[in-house]
C-alpha cells in the first residue's frame, strides 16, 4: 500500500544537458522543453540578464549582436559542463 501511495507522487523526469540544446522530458508527456544551451551574461559578473529573459532561444538570437558589456556564453563545451555556476543558473531559469 505504501508503494502505491509513493508511486502516486512520483515524477519521472529526464534532463539531457547537451552542448547545443537542453532537453527536458516528462513521463507521459514527452518533450516539455527543448532550448539552446546558451545564456547572455554581464561580462565579468557571470550574472544572467533580466530575470532570465536572455536564456535559451532568446540568448541564441543575441549571439553576435551584444554590446561590449554583455557576452553570450555556452556553459557546456565538448559535451562537458564548462561553467557549473552558469549551467545551474540556466537550469533554474528553464
Amino acid at each position: 500500500m505504501l508503494r502505491n501511495l509513493l508511486n502516486h507522487f512520483r515524477c519521472d523526469l529526464a534532463v539531457d544537458l547537451g552542448t547545443a540544446n537542453t532537453v527536458v522530458c516528462l513521463a507521459g508527456e514527452g518533450v516539455v522543453l527543448n532550448e539552446p544551451s546558451v545564456v547572455a551574461v554581464q561580462k565579468g559578473a557571470k550574472k544572467i540578464l533580466s530575470g532570465g529573459c536572455a536564456v535559451g532561444h532568446l540568448a541564441k538570437q543575441m549571439e553576435g549582436r551584444t554590446p561590449e558589456r554583455l557576452s553570450v556564453v555556452r556553459p557546456l563545451r565538448d559535451g562537458v559542463i564548462a561553467d557549473f555556476e552558469l549551467c545551474e543558473a540556466m537550469l533554474r531559469y528553464f
